[in-house]
């Protein structure tokens, strides 16, 4: 005969303190402990952990970890601890020393910013992430072009042509005359 595991919860919270303590969370914005909580919740009110993890949305591994960072250190435990991530490569000084040399000195490509941080601080980036540094800084990527590719050979001649014909100095006089104006 298969015997199941039966898992005991600590139960550090009354039910009122629970629910205390999942409002607080609300309130404080902190959307990772109230979700952790409600699994809390799920548990006293008898369901097993698979199922109080499915209510939240979260494995079956999750949820044993949940439940043991409960056991052993209430809502403590629950609290989510991030690190922060990786160190950025660059100070923010040395990279809104970048953004100004950027401005400054125009245009550029992505390969000749690469060699500038990398001559300058001695770091390197891959270039896709160097690109949304840049978004992140306001900064984007455009191509240079002496012309509109999308304007006609002739966009002079008929500038030129069009202006004569506003200022009235064609000899073909129109019923309609051509008025400019400019628009916001």
């Amino acid at each position: 005969m298969e015997q199941s595991r039966r898992f005991e919860l600590v139960e550090h919270l009354s039910d009122a303190e629970l629910d205390r303590a999942i409002d607080e969370a609300q309130k404080a914005d902190e959307t990772r402990l109230v979700r952790r909580l409600c699994f809390i919740k799920n548990l006293y009110g008898g369901k097993t952990q698979q199922q109080a993890g499915e209510a939240v949305g979260v494995s079956q591994p999750t949820s044993s970890r949940w439940a043991r960072a409960w056991n052993q250190d209430g809502v403590k435990g629950l609290r989510p601890r991030f690190g922060g991530g990786r160190p950025p490569k660059l100070t923010s000084a040395q990279w809104d020393e970048i953004c100004a040399v950027l401005e400054i000195n125009q245009p550029w490509t992505a390969r000749e910013i690469l060699s500038l941080i990398e001559d300058r601080f001695g770091v390197t980036y891959h270039p896709t992430h160097l690109a949304r540094k840049l978004r992140a800084s306001g900064m984007h990527y455009a191509k240079p072009r002496p012309m509109d590719p999308r304007s006609p050979e002739d966009a002079e001649e008929i500038l030129a042509e069009r202006l004569s014909e506003a200022l009235g100095e064609d000899d073909a006089v129109e019923d309609d005359p051509i008025v400019l104006g400019f628009f916001r």
